[in-house]
């Protein structure tokens, strides 16, 4: 009986231990197995947006003086003979933008012009002057002119400006010759004066400049004979420029702005 009970706990042990063992799970064919959603895909970071730099404007001199030695190649008594005139040069100039300025300008020129001895206007005729005998007489010549008008600058470069100029104004020109006999003959005329041209300045210093320039200089003096007439002339200068260009002071934005 005991045998019995034996073998009948063991098959009820067996039995228990296969109940708790896990059914496996069935393999899906492929027409069960789910589809799967696609991944989506990660949106476009947007572009930074660039920081505008300003853009600082070239500073320039608010005034200019000039100041040099000139020469003409000048026919003031429109006697066909060119003079070559020494003079001097001077201006003062006020910049409202750092391409446009207004100049005021004044100059001289001295020396001695040659007329013609058998035509001597505008000096009277009847009379011989010295040298004698001569084909031409020698005046004693002084021209002085006073002009206002603009220039046009170019300040692009780090070393050398250039820069156009037109100017108007009025003008004078007197004249001495020296007869044979009797007393000095001095022959005096007035008139408007037109000068265009231009040249470039030569950086030196933040203040200081070398100008050369050339001009056409047109004079229209009105004498008593034989009355206006035009006269066409040209000169050239060299000379210093002063400027006052003040150093800006840095700013907190100055410090912290990127250098281009």
């Amino acid at each position: 009986m005991r045998k019995y009970l034996g073998v009948l706990g063991v098959a009820a042990l067996c039995v228990m231990s296969w109940a708790q063992v896990p059914a496996p799970t069935p393999t899906p064919t492929p027409d069960q197995v789910p589809a799967q959603a696609p991944i989506p895909e990660p949106a476009p970071l947007p572009a930074p947006t660039p920081t505008a730099i300003p853009v600082k404007a070239p500073p320039y001199p608010r005034f200019e003086v000039f100041g040099g030695g000139s020469y003409a190649e000048t026919g003031f008594f429109n006697a066909g003979h060119w003079a070559g005139l020494p003079g001097w040069d001077a201006s003062l100039g006020a910049n409202a933008a750092s391409w446009l300025g207004f100049v005021v300008e004044g100059g001289q020129f001295f020396g001695t012009s040659r007329i013609p001895s058998l035509v001597p206007t505008p000096f009277p005729s009847g009379q011989f002057y010295k040298p004698t005998p001569s084909p031409t007489f020698n005046v004693a010549t002084r021209e002085y002119n006073f002009l206002l008008g603009v220039q046009f600058f170019r300040r692009k470069y780090r070393l050398f400006t250039p820069f156009g100029e037109f100017l108007y104004g009025h003008q004078g020109t007197r004249g001495v010759a020296t007869p044979l006999t009797g007393a000095y003959v001095t022959e005096i005329g007035t008139g408007r004066a037109i000068v265009a041209g231009g040249g470039f300045d030569r950086k030196i210093s933040r203040r200081l400049a070398v100008r050369f320039k050339a001009d056409y200089f047109q004079t229209a003096t009105d004498f008593s004979i034989p009355g206006k007439q035009k006269q066409d002339n040209f000169r050239f200068s060299v000379g210093i420029v002063f400027s006052n260009v003040h150093k800006k002071r840095r700013t907190l934005e100055d410090e912290t702005m990127p250098e281009p």
